[in-house]
């Protein structure tokens, strides 16, 4: 038990360690947020003073003068809408693959895990090239782009989950005269809950944050997401505003930290609940 307590107490320490480790930036970013512009430079490890000080100055400057609200809402539309399409298509799809035991469907899902290996990177010209001439550049086209890349591992957990469910609970509905549809939308998806709680929040993380794929097929002259206004907030000839900066990587960070820790518990759950079989 000593033994034991002694293992416990030692990786309580190290993991508080790195926790202030991988914090650190954030804070330093908050920290220089509220910092005039020509201090952030010289004294960035510094609290601010009384001398340093500028208050909401820089939050003001990079909503009134960069236009960061107008990203802020298209960054909400293209994520909630993204994660919509991927919980609802890839439910329906792993809910087929699981109860339709054919060729097809293994092959399917073999496809869909499979994407999850291939590198953004091998594909992102072409998927460039192909969204401009399809009209996929806009806040609504990319959705379909985002279903494409998020299938893999959603199709992978609600699969894992499906696996769980008992086949009578379904037969039973279908015996009350349910169609398959109806059956999928009143009894198996209550069910699946869980996953569809931790996927959700894994996909809008991921959404939220993501940098290339918005830079490579949005129309930037129409649409920018928050990752991308920040980009644009260089001057030209180098110049930085730094401090309009932090203060909008503080805007963008925080909403995914506080969304993150107020449904981190059913991240576990989910994945867990998905473990059951399979």
């Amino acid at each position: 038990m000593k033994r034991k307590s002694m293992w416990s107490t030692a990786g309580t320490c190290i993991f508080t360690v790195l926790g202030l480790i991988y914090i650190t930036p954030i804070l330093i970013v908050l920290m220089n947020s509220f910092k005039k512009k020509i201090y952030i430079n010289k004294q960035p490890f510094i609290l601010p003073s009384e001398k340093t000080w500028n208050g909401l100055e820089n939050y003001v400057t990079a909503i009134d003068k960069y236009g960061l609200l107008e990203s802020v809402g298209w960054t909400v539309f293209i994520t909630v809408g993204s994660v919509l399409l991927i919980l609802l298509c890839t439910s329906m799809c792993a809910w087929y693959i699981t109860r339709v035991q054919t060729g097809f469907t293994r092959m399917l899902y073999l496809l869909c895990v499979f994407s999850m290996v291939v590198p953004f990177q091998m594909v992102m010209f072409t998927l460039s090239l192909v969204a401009d001439r399809t009209g996929l550049n806009t806040p609504w086209g990319i959705m379909i782009i985002y279903l494409g890349f998020g299938a893999g591992l959603a199709v992978f957990m609600f699969c894992g989950f499906v696996k769980s469910i008992p086949l009578e609970i379904e037969e039973a509905a279908l015996i009350d005269g349910c169609t398959p549809i109806q059956t999928f939308f009143s009894v198996v998806l209550p069910i699946m809950k869980p996953t569809y709680i931790s996927v959700g929040i894994l996909e809008t993380m991921w959404i939220w944050n993501d940098f290339l794929l918005p830079y490579l097929v949005l129309d930037l002259n129409k649409y920018k997401t928050i990752s991308i206004a920040i980009q644009y907030m260089k001057g030209s000839y180098g110049r930085v505003d730094m401090g309009a900066i932090m203060a909008a990587l503080i805007l963008a960070v925080i909403p995914v930290i506080i969304f993150y820790l107020s449904c981190q518990k059913h991240i576990i759950k989910g994945v867990a609940a998905g473990a059951v079989k399979g």
